[in-house]
């Protein structure tokens, strides 16, 4: 069993509470990527981030200067984003590292795929990004089904706790893996509504969940009531479960 999710757009440097144990498997494809990136000029960036001037400056900066098998920080601790913050990776112990080392997978569109214990530098690129490239005129295009094939030789039951952007990248691809959506949201007039904020919450919660329980199979995701969270046997299929928020 894996479990995917999407990265972060805020990152930042650790590399005092934990050591990295790995490169990413993928290493040679963000070197191809950071080698195209810093043959662009600021402007060229700045449309593909979609950021301000403040956000553009410092990653332009970071682009010139990126060492990518240097002061690298563990992948888990790396993101900020409010799904890590839930998840809580500081406060687990190691059973719980290991847990997440061995079932927890990152999608990330400059470093493809990364386990926990990855050493990353802080990056800006998302999976939906142009390229600006001649080959690849996007990110999706440049990792094409190679994501994909590495989930399905490792496992045939994925648990998608990543956003759409980044779980197609898997999804699409599939023919034969047992892919199981986590849903989370409010009742409204009969109906599942999700909220950005708390769903990020919840698939942190749910990450978290998972390694302190050391969940093995799919059927035990249904007792996982964090923030209120019940699962619902009504609402569900065999390839969604809806957790709505009590």
């Amino acid at each position: 069993m894996r479990i995917i999710i999407s990265p972060a757009k805020k990152m930042n440097i650790d590399n005092d509470s934990f050591t990295h144990n790995q490169l990413p498997q993928f290493i040679d494809q963000t070197e191809f990527l950071l080698n195209h990136l810093q043959t662009l000029t600021y402007d060229e960036l700045k449309k593909i981030w979609k950021a301000s001037d403040k956000i553009t400056t410092l990653n332009y900066e970071r682009i010139q200067n990126m060492q990518l098998r240097s002061n690298l920080t563990p992948a888990i601790l790396a993101y900020e984003g409010i799904q890590y913050q839930h998840m809580a990776p500081s406060v687990l112990e190691t059973a719980h590292y290991d847990y997440l080392e061995e079932h927890l997978r990152i999608l990330s569109g400059f470093y493809g795929i990364l386990s926990p214990f990855d050493g990353v530098v802080p990056y800006r690129l998302e999976m939906q990004a142009k390229l600006n490239h001649e080959t690849y005129p996007s990110v999706y295009s440049f990792w094409g089904d190679q994501l994909a094939k590495q989930i399905f030789s490792e496992t045939d039951t994925i648990i998608n706790l990543a956003s759409e952007e980044y779980s197609k990248t898997i999804t699409k691809y599939n023919e034969q893996a047992q892919i199981i959506r986590c849903k989370f949201g409010e009742l409204k007039d009969g109906k599942v509504k999700e909220k950005g904020t708390l769903v990020k919450m919840a698939r942190g919660e749910m990450v978290r969940f998972m390694a302190e329980n050391q969940v093995q199979e799919p059927e035990a995701l249904k007792a996982f009531n964090h923030l209120d969270f019940e699962f619902s046997e009504e609402h569900s299929t065999k390839d969604e479960y809806v957790f709505i928020k009590q």
